[in-house]
Protein backbone atom coordinates (compact mmCIF):
# COMPACT_ATOMS: atom_id res chain seq x y z
CA UNK A 1 0.00 0.00 0.00
CA UNK A 2 1.26 3.52 -0.91
CA UNK A 3 0.07 6.95 0.10
CA UNK A 4 -1.36 7.70 -3.34
CA UNK A 5 -4.57 9.74 -3.62
CA UNK A 6 -6.41 7.33 -5.95
CA UNK A 7 -8.39 4.14 -5.44
CA UNK A 8 -8.91 2.31 -8.76
CA UNK A 9 -11.83 -0.11 -8.66
CA UNK A 10 -12.67 -3.00 -10.96
CA UNK A 11 -16.00 -1.42 -11.96
CA UNK A 12 -13.96 1.35 -13.68
CA UNK A 13 -14.61 3.95 -10.99
CA UNK A 14 -11.73 6.01 -9.64
CA UNK A 15 -11.97 7.51 -6.15
CA UNK A 16 -9.78 10.59 -5.72
CA UNK A 17 -8.89 11.81 -2.22
CA UNK A 18 -9.08 15.57 -2.75
CA UNK A 19 -7.04 16.63 0.29
CA UNK A 20 -4.16 14.23 -0.38
CA UNK A 21 -0.86 16.09 -1.04
CA UNK A 22 -0.84 14.55 -4.52
CA UNK A 23 -4.56 15.19 -5.10
CA UNK A 24 -4.28 18.17 -7.48
CA UNK A 25 -1.43 16.58 -9.43
CA UNK A 26 -3.44 13.36 -9.81
CA UNK A 27 -6.57 15.21 -10.91
CA UNK A 28 -4.62 16.89 -13.72
CA UNK A 29 -3.09 13.56 -14.75
CA UNK A 30 -6.40 11.66 -15.03
CA UNK A 31 -8.44 14.54 -16.53
CA UNK A 32 -7.57 13.68 -20.18
CA UNK A 33 -9.18 10.23 -19.95
CA UNK A 34 -11.53 10.05 -16.93
CA UNK A 35 -14.95 11.67 -16.44
CA UNK A 36 -15.99 13.13 -13.10
CA UNK A 37 -19.28 11.69 -11.81
CA UNK A 38 -19.61 12.99 -8.24
CA UNK A 39 -17.76 15.72 -6.38
CA UNK A 40 -18.63 16.02 -2.69
CA UNK A 41 -16.17 17.61 -0.28
CA UNK A 42 -13.48 14.97 0.24
CA UNK A 43 -13.72 12.08 -2.26
CA UNK A 44 -14.39 12.69 -5.95
CA UNK A 45 -15.63 9.82 -8.11
CA UNK A 46 -14.42 9.50 -11.70
CA UNK A 47 -15.30 6.85 -14.29
CA UNK A 48 -13.38 5.36 -17.19
CA UNK A 49 -15.59 5.28 -20.29
CA UNK A 50 -14.83 4.09 -23.82
CA UNK A 51 -15.46 7.57 -25.27
CA UNK A 52 -13.16 9.18 -22.73
CA UNK A 53 -10.40 6.70 -23.53
CA UNK A 54 -10.90 7.10 -27.29
CA UNK A 55 -10.75 10.89 -27.01
CA UNK A 56 -7.51 10.52 -25.07
CA UNK A 57 -6.16 8.17 -27.73
CA UNK A 58 -7.07 10.58 -30.54
CA UNK A 59 -5.40 13.43 -28.62
CA UNK A 60 -2.12 11.49 -28.55
CA UNK A 61 -2.28 9.66 -25.20
CA UNK A 62 -1.57 5.95 -25.47
CA UNK A 63 -2.68 3.08 -23.25
CA UNK A 64 0.74 2.82 -21.63
CA UNK A 65 0.50 6.41 -20.38
CA UNK A 66 -2.98 5.82 -18.96
CA UNK A 67 -1.94 2.59 -17.25
CA UNK A 68 1.21 4.22 -15.82
CA UNK A 69 -0.90 7.10 -14.44
CA UNK A 70 -3.34 4.75 -12.72
CA UNK A 71 -0.53 2.66 -11.18
CA UNK A 72 1.52 5.69 -10.13
CA UNK A 73 -1.26 7.39 -8.14
CA UNK A 74 -3.18 4.37 -6.85
CA UNK A 75 -3.20 3.73 -3.11
CA UNK A 76 -3.78 -0.01 -3.68
CA UNK A 77 -2.76 -2.43 -6.44
CA UNK A 78 -4.77 -1.71 -9.58
CA UNK A 79 -6.99 -4.63 -10.70
CA UNK A 80 -5.16 -6.36 -13.54
CA UNK A 81 -8.39 -6.96 -15.47
CA UNK A 82 -9.07 -3.21 -15.54
CA UNK A 83 -5.61 -2.45 -16.96
CA UNK A 84 -6.16 -5.05 -19.67
CA UNK A 85 -9.58 -3.53 -20.43
CA UNK A 86 -8.09 -0.01 -20.71
CA UNK A 87 -5.46 -1.23 -23.18
CA UNK A 88 -7.99 -3.18 -25.24
CA UNK A 89 -10.53 -0.33 -25.30
CA UNK A 90 -7.95 2.21 -26.46
CA UNK A 91 -6.67 -0.22 -29.10
CA UNK A 92 -10.13 -0.22 -30.71
CA UNK A 93 -9.64 3.34 -31.92
CA UNK A 94 -8.14 3.31 -35.41
CA UNK A 95 -8.43 -0.43 -36.11
CA UNK A 96 -10.90 0.79 -38.76
CA UNK A 97 -9.77 3.65 -40.99
CA UNK A 98 -11.65 5.77 -43.50
CA UNK A 99 -9.11 6.40 -46.24
CA UNK A 100 -8.67 7.40 -49.88
CA UNK A 101 -7.76 4.60 -52.30
CA UNK A 102 -5.83 5.61 -55.46
CA UNK A 103 -8.26 3.65 -57.66
CA UNK A 104 -11.50 3.21 -55.75
CA UNK A 105 -11.75 6.55 -53.95
CA UNK A 106 -13.22 6.56 -50.44
CA UNK A 107 -12.76 3.22 -48.66
CA UNK A 108 -13.00 1.61 -45.24
CA UNK A 109 -9.75 -0.13 -44.40
CA UNK A 110 -9.37 -2.57 -41.52
CA UNK A 111 -6.13 -3.20 -39.71
CA UNK A 112 -7.86 -6.32 -38.40
CA UNK A 113 -9.70 -8.50 -40.92
CA UNK A 114 -11.88 -10.13 -38.24
CA UNK A 115 -13.17 -6.71 -37.14
CA UNK A 116 -14.15 -5.90 -40.71
CA UNK A 117 -16.10 -9.14 -40.94
CA UNK A 118 -17.87 -8.22 -37.71
CA UNK A 119 -18.94 -4.75 -38.83
CA UNK A 120 -20.00 -5.92 -42.28
CA UNK A 121 -22.63 -8.04 -40.58
CA UNK A 122 -24.20 -4.99 -38.96
CA UNK A 123 -27.51 -4.00 -40.53
CA UNK A 124 -26.65 -0.35 -39.85
CA UNK A 125 -23.25 -0.50 -41.58
CA UNK A 126 -23.91 -2.68 -44.65
CA UNK A 127 -26.08 -0.12 -46.56
CA UNK A 128 -23.34 2.50 -46.24
CA UNK A 129 -20.74 0.40 -48.08
CA UNK A 130 -20.15 -0.64 -51.65
CA UNK A 131 -18.14 -3.45 -53.18
CA UNK A 132 -15.32 -5.22 -51.39
CA UNK A 133 -11.90 -4.42 -52.84
CA UNK A 134 -9.91 -7.06 -50.94
CA UNK A 135 -9.88 -8.86 -47.60
CA UNK A 136 -9.40 -5.66 -45.59
CA UNK A 137 -10.86 -2.94 -47.84
CA UNK A 138 -14.44 -1.98 -48.76
CA UNK A 139 -15.64 0.94 -50.87
CA UNK A 140 -17.59 3.65 -49.02
CA UNK A 141 -20.26 5.75 -50.68
CA UNK A 142 -18.80 9.31 -50.38
CA UNK A 143 -22.09 10.71 -49.07
CA UNK A 144 -22.02 8.16 -46.22
CA UNK A 145 -18.64 9.06 -44.71
CA UNK A 146 -20.16 10.67 -41.61
CA UNK A 147 -23.00 8.18 -41.21
CA UNK A 148 -20.46 5.33 -41.36
CA UNK A 149 -18.37 6.86 -38.56
CA UNK A 150 -21.51 7.31 -36.46
CA UNK A 151 -22.48 3.67 -36.98
CA UNK A 152 -18.98 2.35 -36.24
CA UNK A 153 -18.62 4.20 -32.94
CA UNK A 154 -21.94 2.75 -31.81
CA UNK A 155 -20.54 -0.71 -32.57
CA UNK A 156 -17.51 0.05 -30.43
CA UNK A 157 -15.07 0.44 -33.32
CA UNK A 158 -14.43 4.19 -33.70
CA UNK A 159 -12.87 4.84 -37.09
CA UNK A 160 -9.88 7.07 -37.63
CA UNK A 161 -10.62 9.33 -40.59
CA UNK A 162 -7.46 9.79 -42.67
CA UNK A 163 -9.20 10.33 -46.01
CA UNK A 164 -8.21 13.99 -46.14
CA UNK A 165 -10.20 17.07 -47.05
CA UNK A 166 -10.98 19.31 -49.99
CA UNK A 167 -9.16 22.64 -49.88
CA UNK A 168 -12.29 24.61 -50.70
CA UNK A 169 -12.33 28.02 -52.33
CA UNK A 170 -9.10 29.85 -51.59
CA UNK A 171 -9.37 33.11 -49.66
CA UNK A 172 -6.39 34.97 -48.19
CA UNK A 173 -6.64 35.62 -44.44
CA UNK A 174 -3.79 37.03 -42.35
CA UNK A 175 -3.33 38.16 -38.76
CA UNK A 176 -2.83 41.77 -37.64
CA UNK A 177 -0.55 41.55 -34.61
CA UNK A 178 0.57 45.17 -34.17
CA UNK A 179 -0.43 45.34 -30.51
CA UNK A 180 -0.99 41.71 -29.50
CA UNK A 181 0.31 38.17 -30.03
CA UNK A 182 -1.56 34.86 -29.88
CA UNK A 183 -1.05 33.12 -26.56
CA UNK A 184 1.06 29.94 -26.69
CA UNK A 185 -1.90 27.66 -25.89
CA UNK A 186 -4.02 29.32 -28.61
CA UNK A 187 -1.29 28.61 -31.17
CA UNK A 188 -0.92 25.03 -29.92
CA UNK A 189 -4.68 24.49 -30.07
CA UNK A 190 -4.96 25.76 -33.67
CA UNK A 191 -1.98 23.70 -34.81
CA UNK A 192 -3.26 20.61 -32.98
CA UNK A 193 -6.55 20.96 -34.84
CA UNK A 194 -4.88 21.58 -38.19
CA UNK A 195 -2.55 18.58 -37.97
CA UNK A 196 -5.48 16.39 -36.92
CA UNK A 197 -7.58 17.59 -39.86
CA UNK A 198 -10.83 18.06 -37.94
CA UNK A 199 -11.83 17.97 -34.30
CA UNK A 200 -12.65 19.85 -31.13
CA UNK A 201 -10.64 22.36 -29.11
CA UNK A 202 -11.65 22.62 -25.44
CA UNK A 203 -10.68 25.85 -23.67
CA UNK A 204 -12.12 27.70 -20.67
CA UNK A 205 -14.60 30.52 -21.18
CA UNK A 206 -12.63 33.73 -21.45
CA UNK A 207 -9.52 32.00 -22.79
CA UNK A 208 -9.96 33.33 -26.33
CA UNK A 209 -11.55 30.55 -28.37
CA UNK A 210 -12.36 33.11 -31.10
CA UNK A 211 -8.62 33.67 -31.55
CA UNK A 212 -8.16 29.92 -32.03
CA UNK A 213 -10.82 30.09 -34.75
CA UNK A 214 -9.02 33.03 -36.41
CA UNK A 215 -5.70 31.16 -36.29
CA UNK A 216 -7.34 28.11 -37.89
CA UNK A 217 -8.67 30.38 -40.65
CA UNK A 218 -5.16 31.68 -41.36
CA UNK A 219 -3.96 28.08 -41.63
CA UNK A 220 -6.81 27.15 -43.99
CA UNK A 221 -6.54 30.26 -46.21
CA UNK A 222 -10.03 29.45 -47.47
CA UNK A 223 -13.64 30.53 -47.35
CA UNK A 224 -15.07 29.84 -43.90
CA UNK A 225 -18.53 29.23 -42.49
CA UNK A 226 -18.82 30.01 -38.76
CA UNK A 227 -21.84 28.75 -36.80
CA UNK A 228 -22.65 30.56 -33.53
CA UNK A 229 -25.33 30.51 -30.85
CA UNK A 230 -27.07 33.83 -31.50
CA UNK A 231 -26.90 37.18 -33.30
CA UNK A 232 -25.02 38.93 -30.48
CA UNK A 233 -22.34 36.23 -30.66
CA UNK A 234 -22.24 36.60 -34.47
CA UNK A 235 -21.51 40.30 -34.16
CA UNK A 236 -18.86 39.72 -31.51
CA UNK A 237 -17.14 37.24 -33.84
CA UNK A 238 -17.33 39.79 -36.67
CA UNK A 239 -15.86 42.54 -34.49
CA UNK A 240 -13.04 40.30 -33.30
CA UNK A 241 -12.17 39.14 -36.83
CA UNK A 242 -12.10 42.74 -38.11
CA UNK A 243 -9.76 43.67 -35.26
CA UNK A 244 -7.45 40.64 -35.37
CA UNK A 245 -7.28 39.68 -39.07
CA UNK A 246 -6.84 41.26 -42.50
CA UNK A 247 -10.50 40.57 -43.33
CA UNK A 248 -12.53 43.64 -44.30
CA UNK A 249 -16.17 44.37 -43.49
CA UNK A 250 -17.16 43.49 -47.06
CA UNK A 251 -15.63 40.02 -46.72
CA UNK A 252 -17.65 39.03 -43.63
CA UNK A 253 -21.35 38.21 -43.96
CA UNK A 254 -24.01 37.70 -41.29
CA UNK A 255 -26.65 35.03 -41.82
CA UNK A 256 -29.22 35.49 -39.07
CA UNK A 257 -32.86 36.37 -38.55
CA UNK A 258 -32.02 39.97 -39.43
CA UNK A 259 -29.66 39.49 -42.40
CA UNK A 260 -29.00 36.87 -45.08
CA UNK A 261 -25.51 37.66 -46.39
CA UNK A 262 -23.25 35.05 -47.99
CA UNK A 263 -19.64 36.27 -48.11
CA UNK A 264 -16.19 34.58 -48.18
CA UNK A 265 -16.47 34.42 -44.38
CA UNK A 266 -20.08 33.91 -43.30
CA UNK A 267 -21.24 33.87 -39.68
CA UNK A 268 -24.58 32.07 -39.26
CA UNK A 269 -26.66 31.42 -36.15
CA UNK A 270 -27.79 27.95 -35.11
CA UNK A 271 -31.29 29.36 -34.64
CA UNK A 272 -31.79 30.51 -38.24
CA UNK A 273 -30.06 27.40 -39.64
CA UNK A 274 -32.52 25.14 -37.82
CA UNK A 275 -35.66 27.13 -38.67
CA UNK A 276 -38.14 24.64 -40.13
CA UNK A 277 -40.79 25.46 -42.74
CA UNK A 278 -43.26 22.96 -44.13
CA UNK A 279 -41.16 20.09 -42.85
CA UNK A 280 -37.83 21.24 -44.32
CA UNK A 281 -34.87 23.32 -43.17
CA UNK A 282 -34.46 25.86 -46.01
CA UNK A 283 -31.43 27.63 -44.52
CA UNK A 284 -29.29 24.48 -44.36
CA UNK A 285 -28.56 25.29 -48.01
CA UNK A 286 -25.94 27.71 -46.61
CA UNK A 287 -23.68 24.66 -46.22
CA UNK A 288 -23.79 24.27 -50.01
CA UNK A 289 -23.81 27.96 -50.93
CA UNK A 290 -20.02 28.14 -51.35
CA UNK A 291 -17.11 25.77 -51.65
CA UNK A 292 -16.21 26.18 -47.97
CA UNK A 293 -12.68 25.22 -46.94
CA UNK A 294 -13.38 25.39 -43.20
CA UNK A 295 -16.48 25.16 -41.00
CA UNK A 296 -16.24 26.39 -37.40
CA UNK A 297 -18.83 25.32 -34.82
CA UNK A 298 -18.79 27.71 -31.85
CA UNK A 299 -20.13 26.23 -28.57
CA UNK A 300 -20.12 22.82 -30.25
CA UNK A 301 -21.64 21.18 -27.17
CA UNK A 302 -24.91 22.93 -28.14
CA UNK A 303 -24.96 21.68 -31.73
CA UNK A 304 -28.64 21.07 -32.69
CA UNK A 305 -29.74 17.75 -34.19
CA UNK A 306 -30.43 19.13 -37.72
CA UNK A 307 -26.88 20.48 -37.89
CA UNK A 308 -25.58 17.04 -36.88
CA UNK A 309 -27.52 15.50 -39.74
CA UNK A 310 -26.14 17.90 -42.31
CA UNK A 311 -22.61 17.69 -40.91
CA UNK A 312 -22.71 13.95 -41.63
CA UNK A 313 -22.98 14.86 -45.33
CA UNK A 314 -20.01 17.28 -45.45
CA UNK A 315 -17.20 15.19 -44.02
CA UNK A 316 -14.81 16.26 -46.77
CA UNK A 317 -14.74 19.79 -45.26
CA UNK A 318 -12.39 20.61 -42.40
CA UNK A 319 -14.42 21.09 -39.22
CA UNK A 320 -13.37 22.84 -36.01
CA UNK A 321 -15.51 22.65 -32.87
CA UNK A 322 -14.89 25.16 -30.08
CA UNK A 323 -16.22 24.67 -26.56
CA UNK A 324 -15.51 25.05 -22.87
CA UNK A 325 -16.90 21.58 -22.15
CA UNK A 326 -17.58 18.45 -24.16
CA UNK A 327 -20.46 17.65 -21.79
CA UNK A 328 -23.79 17.40 -23.63
CA UNK A 329 -26.93 17.04 -21.59
CA UNK A 330 -28.55 14.97 -24.38
CA UNK A 331 -25.81 12.31 -24.27
CA UNK A 332 -24.72 12.86 -27.89
CA UNK A 333 -21.01 13.23 -27.16
CA UNK A 334 -20.28 10.32 -29.51
CA UNK A 335 -21.87 12.27 -32.40
CA UNK A 336 -19.51 15.19 -31.74
CA UNK A 337 -16.62 12.69 -31.76
CA UNK A 338 -17.64 11.00 -35.00
CA UNK A 339 -19.00 13.97 -37.00
CA UNK A 340 -16.98 17.01 -35.88
CA UNK A 341 -13.96 15.02 -34.79
CA UNK A 342 -12.18 13.89 -31.62
CA UNK A 343 -10.73 16.22 -29.03
CA UNK A 344 -7.54 17.74 -30.48
CA UNK A 345 -6.62 20.08 -27.63
CA UNK A 346 -7.76 20.48 -24.04
CA UNK A 347 -6.36 22.97 -21.53
CA UNK A 348 -7.47 22.58 -17.90
CA UNK A 349 -9.07 25.76 -16.56
CA UNK A 350 -6.73 25.99 -13.58
CA UNK A 351 -3.65 25.73 -15.82
CA UNK A 352 -4.85 28.74 -17.85
CA UNK A 353 -5.67 30.56 -14.60
CA UNK A 354 -2.18 29.87 -13.23
CA UNK A 355 -0.71 31.45 -16.38
CA UNK A 356 -2.75 34.60 -15.68
CA UNK A 357 -4.93 34.35 -18.77
CA UNK A 358 -8.23 33.92 -16.89
CA UNK A 359 -9.22 35.33 -13.53
CA UNK A 360 -9.09 33.24 -10.34
CA UNK A 361 -12.59 32.50 -9.08
CA UNK A 362 -14.14 32.07 -5.65
CA UNK A 363 -17.21 29.79 -5.92
CA UNK A 364 -19.73 30.05 -3.09
CA UNK A 365 -22.95 28.11 -2.58
CA UNK A 366 -25.35 29.99 -0.32
CA UNK A 367 -28.01 27.74 1.21
CA UNK A 368 -31.41 29.00 2.26
CA UNK A 369 -34.24 27.25 4.09
CA UNK A 370 -37.87 27.51 3.01
CA UNK A 371 -40.22 28.92 5.65
CA UNK A 372 -42.61 26.32 7.10
CA UNK A 373 -45.57 27.54 5.02
CA UNK A 374 -43.58 27.30 1.77
CA UNK A 375 -42.16 23.92 2.77
CA UNK A 376 -45.67 22.54 3.00
CA UNK A 377 -46.57 24.02 -0.41
CA UNK A 378 -43.40 22.43 -1.85
CA UNK A 379 -44.13 19.05 -0.22
CA UNK A 380 -47.61 18.92 -1.75
CA UNK A 381 -46.61 20.19 -5.21
CA UNK A 382 -46.57 18.06 -8.33
CA UNK A 383 -43.15 16.78 -9.34
CA UNK A 384 -42.88 19.09 -12.35
CA UNK A 385 -43.59 22.16 -10.16
CA UNK A 386 -41.14 21.43 -7.36
CA UNK A 387 -38.03 22.90 -8.96
CA UNK A 388 -39.73 26.17 -9.93
CA UNK A 389 -41.02 26.57 -6.35
CA UNK A 390 -37.62 25.84 -4.80
CA UNK A 391 -35.59 27.83 -7.33
CA UNK A 392 -37.86 30.88 -7.12
CA UNK A 393 -38.03 31.10 -3.32
CA UNK A 394 -38.69 34.76 -2.35
CA UNK A 395 -35.87 34.65 0.21
CA UNK A 396 -33.42 34.64 -2.72
CA UNK A 397 -34.34 38.24 -3.60
CA UNK A 398 -33.17 39.58 -0.23
CA UNK A 399 -29.97 37.55 -0.43
CA UNK A 400 -29.16 38.86 -3.90
CA UNK A 401 -29.59 42.42 -2.62
CA UNK A 402 -27.23 41.81 0.30
CA UNK A 403 -24.56 40.17 -1.89
CA UNK A 404 -24.76 43.08 -4.33
CA UNK A 405 -24.27 45.53 -1.46
CA UNK A 406 -21.09 43.66 -0.52
CA UNK A 407 -19.75 44.07 -4.07
CA UNK A 408 -20.97 47.60 -4.78
CA UNK A 409 -17.78 48.57 -6.64
CA UNK A 410 -17.96 45.57 -9.02
CA UNK A 411 -19.91 44.90 -12.19
CA UNK A 412 -22.44 42.19 -11.43
CA UNK A 413 -24.61 39.72 -13.36
CA UNK A 414 -27.69 38.19 -11.73
CA UNK A 415 -28.50 35.05 -13.72
CA UNK A 416 -31.65 32.92 -13.68
CA UNK A 417 -33.90 30.55 -15.53
CA UNK A 418 -37.46 31.70 -14.83
CA UNK A 419 -38.67 34.89 -16.51
CA UNK A 420 -41.16 35.85 -13.78
CA UNK A 421 -38.39 35.47 -11.18
CA UNK A 422 -36.08 37.67 -13.27
CA UNK A 423 -38.79 40.30 -13.77
CA UNK A 424 -39.36 40.43 -10.01
CA UNK A 425 -35.60 40.71 -9.38
CA UNK A 426 -35.21 43.43 -12.01
CA UNK A 427 -37.95 45.48 -10.37
CA UNK A 428 -36.64 44.77 -6.86
CA UNK A 429 -33.08 45.79 -7.80
CA UNK A 430 -34.07 48.55 -10.26
CA UNK A 431 -31.86 46.86 -12.85
CA UNK A 432 -32.27 46.29 -16.61
CA UNK A 433 -33.27 42.76 -17.70
CA UNK A 434 -32.04 40.85 -20.75
CA UNK A 435 -34.04 37.80 -21.88
CA UNK A 436 -34.74 36.04 -25.16
CA UNK A 437 -37.51 38.58 -25.80
CA UNK A 438 -35.10 41.54 -25.60
CA UNK A 439 -34.43 42.88 -29.14
CA UNK A 440 -30.87 42.33 -30.36
CA UNK A 441 -30.17 46.08 -30.63
CA UNK A 442 -31.30 46.61 -27.03
CA UNK A 443 -29.17 43.68 -25.84
CA UNK A 444 -26.15 45.12 -27.59
CA UNK A 445 -26.82 48.57 -26.10
CA UNK A 446 -27.09 47.19 -22.57
CA UNK A 447 -24.01 44.96 -22.91
CA UNK A 448 -22.02 47.93 -24.31
CA UNK A 449 -23.13 50.14 -21.39
CA UNK A 450 -22.11 47.38 -18.97
CA UNK A 451 -18.68 47.03 -20.58
CA UNK A 452 -17.84 50.72 -20.14
CA UNK A 453 -19.31 50.91 -16.62
CA UNK A 454 -22.39 53.05 -17.34
CA UNK A 455 -24.43 50.11 -16.02
CA UNK A 456 -22.98 48.04 -13.18
CA UNK A 457 -25.80 45.53 -12.70
CA UNK A 458 -27.64 43.37 -15.23
CA UNK A 459 -30.32 40.73 -14.65
CA UNK A 460 -29.97 38.13 -17.41
CA UNK A 461 -31.61 34.89 -18.53
CA UNK A 462 -29.88 31.96 -20.21
CA UNK A 463 -29.37 34.07 -23.37
CA UNK A 464 -26.27 35.42 -21.61
CA UNK A 465 -24.82 31.95 -21.00
CA UNK A 466 -22.98 31.79 -24.29
CA UNK A 467 -20.43 33.77 -26.27
CA UNK A 468 -21.03 37.08 -24.52
CA UNK A 469 -17.84 39.06 -24.00
CA UNK A 470 -18.09 41.08 -20.77
CA UNK A 471 -14.47 41.47 -19.66
CA UNK A 472 -15.15 43.54 -16.53
CA UNK A 473 -17.94 41.34 -15.12
CA UNK A 474 -16.51 40.30 -11.77
CA UNK A 475 -19.48 38.86 -9.87
CA UNK A 476 -22.19 36.42 -10.98
CA UNK A 477 -25.14 35.53 -8.75
CA UNK A 478 -27.05 32.47 -9.94
CA UNK A 479 -30.59 32.20 -8.60
CA UNK A 480 -31.86 29.36 -10.80
CA UNK A 481 -30.70 27.24 -13.71
CA UNK A 482 -31.60 24.68 -16.33
CA UNK A 483 -32.11 21.84 -13.86
CA UNK A 484 -28.81 19.93 -13.37
CA UNK A 485 -26.98 21.25 -16.43
CA UNK A 486 -23.21 20.94 -15.98
CA UNK A 487 -22.51 22.76 -19.24
CA UNK A 488 -24.59 25.74 -18.11
CA UNK A 489 -22.70 25.96 -14.81
CA UNK A 490 -19.43 26.10 -16.75
CA UNK A 491 -20.75 28.75 -19.14
CA UNK A 492 -22.10 30.93 -16.33
CA UNK A 493 -18.84 30.87 -14.41
CA UNK A 494 -17.18 31.69 -17.71
CA UNK A 495 -19.02 35.02 -17.93
CA UNK A 496 -16.75 36.40 -15.17
CA UNK A 497 -13.41 34.73 -15.95
CA UNK A 498 -11.93 37.37 -18.23
CA UNK A 499 -8.77 38.57 -16.44
CA UNK A 500 -9.37 41.82 -14.54
CA UNK A 501 -7.16 44.84 -15.10
CA UNK A 502 -6.18 44.88 -11.43
CA UNK A 503 -5.83 41.06 -11.15
CA UNK A 504 -8.68 40.69 -8.66
CA UNK A 505 -10.59 37.48 -8.01
CA UNK A 506 -14.00 36.84 -9.62
CA UNK A 507 -16.90 35.69 -7.43
CA UNK A 508 -19.54 33.14 -8.45
CA UNK A 509 -22.50 32.73 -6.10
CA UNK A 510 -25.12 30.04 -6.44
CA UNK A 511 -28.15 30.48 -4.16
CA UNK A 512 -29.68 27.09 -3.40
CA UNK A 513 -32.74 25.99 -1.41
CA UNK A 514 -31.75 23.15 0.92
CA UNK A 515 -33.79 19.94 1.30
CA UNK A 516 -35.27 20.37 -2.19
CA UNK A 517 -34.53 19.34 -5.78
CA UNK A 518 -32.80 22.73 -6.11
CA UNK A 519 -30.00 21.34 -3.90
CA UNK A 520 -29.94 18.03 -5.81
CA UNK A 521 -29.58 19.81 -9.14
CA UNK A 522 -26.91 22.14 -7.73
CA UNK A 523 -24.75 19.19 -6.73
CA UNK A 524 -25.02 17.76 -10.24
CA UNK A 525 -24.32 21.13 -11.88
CA UNK A 526 -21.12 21.59 -9.91
CA UNK A 527 -19.51 18.38 -11.15
CA UNK A 528 -17.87 19.91 -14.18
CA UNK A 529 -16.33 22.78 -12.25
CA UNK A 530 -15.05 20.37 -9.62
CA UNK A 531 -13.39 18.42 -12.42
CA UNK A 532 -11.61 21.62 -13.44
CA UNK A 533 -10.31 22.13 -9.91
CA UNK A 534 -12.84 24.61 -8.53
CA UNK A 535 -14.33 24.03 -5.11
CA UNK A 536 -17.54 25.50 -3.74
CA UNK A 537 -17.49 26.97 -0.28
CA UNK A 538 -20.86 26.36 1.35
CA UNK A 539 -22.25 29.05 3.62
CA UNK A 540 -25.64 29.64 5.20
CA UNK A 541 -27.88 32.56 4.32
CA UNK A 542 -27.76 33.60 7.97
CA UNK A 543 -24.01 34.24 7.62
CA UNK A 544 -24.74 36.82 4.92
CA UNK A 545 -27.65 38.37 6.85
CA UNK A 546 -25.49 38.74 9.96
CA UNK A 547 -22.39 39.98 8.12
CA UNK A 548 -20.24 37.14 9.51
CA UNK A 549 -19.10 36.20 6.03
CA UNK A 550 -16.41 37.65 3.84
CA UNK A 551 -15.64 36.86 0.20
CA UNK A 552 -12.13 35.63 -0.48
Amino acid sequence: MTEGPLIVQSDKTLLLEVDNPQGKECRRAIAPFAELERAPEHIHTYRLTPLGLWNARAAGHDAEQVVDTLIRYSKYPVPHALLVDVAETMSRYGRMQVNNHPVHGLVLQALDEAVLEEVLRSKKVAPLLGARVDQTTVIVHPSERGHLKQALIKLGWPAEDVAGYVDGERHAIGLITDDWQPRPYQQEAAEGFWHGGSGVVVLPCGAGKTIVGALAMTLAQATTLILVTNTVAARQWRSELLKRTTLTADEIGEYSGAKKEIRPVTIATYQVMTTKRQGIYPHLDVFDSRDWGLIIYDEVHLLPAPIFRFTADIQSRRRLGLTATLVREDGRESDVFSLIGPKRYDAPWKDIENQGYIAPADCIEVRITLPDSDRMTYAMAEKEDKYRLAASAPEKNRLVEEIIAHHQDDRILVIGQYLDQLAELGEHLDAPIITGATPVKERERLFAAFRVGEIKLLVVSKVANFSIDLPEAAVAIQVSGTFGSRQEEAQRLGRILRPKADGRTAHFYSIVTRDTVDADFAQHRQRFLAEQGYTYRIIDADDIHSGKWEAV
